[in-house]
């Protein structure tokens, strides 16, 4: 990349139309978090995760195709664990009331291929289980134990020698064995797993995710403190600032607007901020270097010129670092799927903001700190 090793463009020179230009989408971010808000994800909202664990290899994507009408709403599908491996989560705490006698209808079904004709009755129900008394002991500890080969998460009520209930859950997982037992053929399937989110846990891991991020700004504020001068930590941590709330503002201004854009916000989106962080402050640091470098050579050279050169001699290394892994999170968001998008748009676009707001964020504003102050940094 010998073409850019000897540009010289007037960055800083420009920084008062790129100012208006961060403004501009800092407030177009703000406006569309107030009144539109963002779209969490199960992580956050709550809901339930169901694993199921298939005897052979099954594409994801048969599956997505499988459970697109089941009647509980935007059902997110990846893969678990390998390629028999499912895990399907819904932002739905129990099963729909219109639903529930469906499957209770299904349970008796089971029972009475099991033992045709067998008394029993309904003594208790609740949103997400029902309870049968049965004739005796023996025949309840029976029907569970075939109950549950036949893949009904069932179980007795009590241990004792006289305990004539059985429980069975009547649960979202249960619903959705229903929509796929039998759709793909030679490839039994069963639930591993059923778990819950609920919102208070949704709550506490918004507030820990928000930590995580504002914890990682702080600490990299004292390390470029000592390394730097505390303008220049101040700068980066500005920028840092910049790239998360304009990123995060893309997600709030581009919902229901682009298709395939739909993007919710959970623990990967954070998992792919916190790596956005790292990426753009070592971009910082790395023309905070060459600034610092720079200053001890051309001790009377103006801060706008050192800042430029120092600008310039680094951007053969931005375009290939930046470009290298703008291609590839580029790829990642068109053909990574559903499950890669969110994490891929993050870095896509937090990338090329981080690229930007190295130059006309952390490094203006070190520039405007020393105009004002009217002081000179040495090193």
């Amino acid at each position: 990349m010998q073409l850019f090793n000897n540009i010289k463009i007037d960055w800083l020179g420009k920084r008062k139309i790129f100012y208006v230009l961060s403004v501009a989408l800092f407030l177009i971010g703000v406006i569309n978090v107030i009144f539109r808000g963002f779209n969490f994800g199960i992580d956050f909202k709550g809901g339930r995760e169901i694993v199921l664990q298939y005897d052979n290899p099954i594409q994801i994507s048969e599956i997505r195709n499988l459970v697109q009408n089941t009647s509980l709403g935007n059902l997110e599908v990846k893969t678990f664990g390998g390629e028999t491996g499912v895990l399907l989560r819904t932002e739905l705490q129990n099963l729909p009331s219109n639903l529930f006698p469906i499957v209770v209808a299904n349970i008796e079904k089971e029972i009475d291929k099991i033992y045709p004709g067998l008394p029993r009755t309904i003594v208790d129900s609740t949103s997400s289980t029902v309870t049968y008394e049965l004739p005796n002991n023996d025949t309840t500890t029976a029907l569970v134990a075939k109950l549950f080969n036949a893949g009904y998460q069932a179980g007795k009520v009590s241990e004792s020698l006289d305990n004539k209930q059985m429980v069975v859950n009547v649960g979202i997982s249960e619903w959705i064995k229903e929509n796929l037992r039998g759709k793909i053929a030679d490839n039994n399937f069963i639930v591993v797993k059923e778990g819950y989110v609920g919102p208070k846990i949704g709550n506490e891991l918004k507030q820990d995710a928000t930590i995580a991020v504002f914890f990682s700004l702080i600490a990299i504020l004292v390390y470029l403190a000592f390394r730097f001068k505390f303008i220049f930590a101040l700068g980066a941590v500005a920028a840092l600032f910049h790239d998360v709330l304009i990123t995060l503002g893309l997600y709030a201004a581009l919902y229901g607007v682009i298709p395939g854009l739909n993007l919710e916000i959970d623990l990967t989106v954070v998992a792919a901020f916190l790596t956005l962080v790292g990426y753009s402050v070592n971009d910082t640091v790395i023309v905070f270097d060459r600034v610092r470098e720079n200053l001890k050579i051309h001790k009377t050279m103006p801060l706008i010129d050192v800042l430029n050169m120092s600008v310039n001699r680094t951007m053969s290394r931005t375009l290939l670092t930046g470009g290298t892994t703008l291609l590839t999170t580029f790829v990642l968001l068109l053909f990574g799927g559903e499950v890669l998008r969110a994490f891929a748009f993050t870095l896509f676009f937090g990338i090329i903001i981080g690229t930007y707001s190295s130059i006309f964020v952390a490094s203006a504003l070190v520039l405007e700190y020393a105009k004002r102050k009217d002081k000179k940094f040495q090193f």
